[in-house]
This record gives structure tokens, C-alpha cells and sequence, in this order.
């Protein structure tokens, strides 16, 4: 009875995380509708409230700021496919990267193309995951990009 206590704890542990990888694959769809829609409500429901971007020009911007983007019109999708989701998790974070194809406006100008980005939730005290954190980053073709050296 004793050796069947450990692998009751993996299957659990199984199944727990199968339950979080469905969670956070709704998230992301809700977080796409909601962007495609410019569903601010939504929106608001999912970012926590310190959540901070970095766009792909390299900006900050804060959830107010996001929200106001959305709100006002100042960012627009008018298309929005993702493929290539992994999903990582780290106790009561999650990390999703993807790759998506985009065609929007946003307040730094066009975006269109092919962008990779990351996107951090945490699972707050009442259990509920949450956007902390959201990066993209512009994917170049080979042979397109310049060198960049850092000193």
C-alpha cells in the first residue's frame, strides 16, 4: 500500500497540470478574442494589476496604458493567428511562448508580420492565473538582419 502513495502523487500531479495547460490555453484564446474584439473588459479581467508589456519597438507599457490602447482604438487588430504555443510551468507560474502572425496598429505604427512572444502568468492567492508580463519580439529572416554587436 505504501509504494502505490508515490505514484497516486505523480498521477495527481499529472492531472493537476493537465487541468493548468487547459486553463492557460483558454486564457490565451480569451486574451486573442479579446485583443481581435477590442474586448476591454475581458482584457482587464486577465491582466493582474502590476502587468507590464514590452512591445516590440521596445517600449514599457503598463496595464492602464494597455487597457486605454484598447479602449480608445489606439491599438487595433485586424488579424491575429497563433501557432506554436508551449506552455511551461514553474510552481504557480506559467510561461507561454508562441508565434504569431499579426496585422495590426498600434500607437508605435504598423505591425505586421511574424512576431514571437512571451507571456508570464502567476496563480494569485484565490487561485486565479493571471498576465504579470508580456514581451514580442519582430522575427527576422535570414540573412535580413543587420549585426548588432554589445559591448
Amino acid at each position: 500500500m505504501v509504494a502505490a502513495l508515490p505514484l497516486f502523487a505523480v498521477s495527481l500531479s499529472l492531472a493537476q497540470k493537465h487541468e493548468s495547460r487547459h486553463e492557460i490555453d483558454q486564457l490565451e484564446d480569451e486574451w486573442r478574442t479579446a485583443v481581435l474584439s477590442g474586448d476591454v473588459k475581458t482584457m482587464d479581467s486577465l491582466l493582474a494589476g502590476d502587468f507590464m508589456a514590452i512591445t516590440p519597438s521596445g517600449t514599457l507599457q503598463s496595464r492602464d496604458e494597455t487597457l486605454e490602447n484598447l479602449r480608445s482604438g489606439r491599438v487595433h487588430f485586424a488579424s491575429l493567428t497563433v501557432t506554436d504555443r508551449k506552455v511551461r510551468f514553474y510552481g504557480a507560474t506559467a510561461v507561454v511562448t508562441s508565434l504569431a502572425n499579426v496585422m495590426a496598429t498600434t500607437p508605435d505604427g504598423q505591425v505586421t508580420g511574424n512576431y514571437r512572444y512571451t507571456r508570464v502568468y502567476v496563480r494569485n492567492g484565490q487561485g486565479i492565473w493571471k498576465i504579470v508580463s508580456f514581451e514580442s519580439s519582430r522575427v527576422r529572416l535570414p540573412g535580413r538582419h543587420r549585426h548588432i554587436e554589445f559591448r
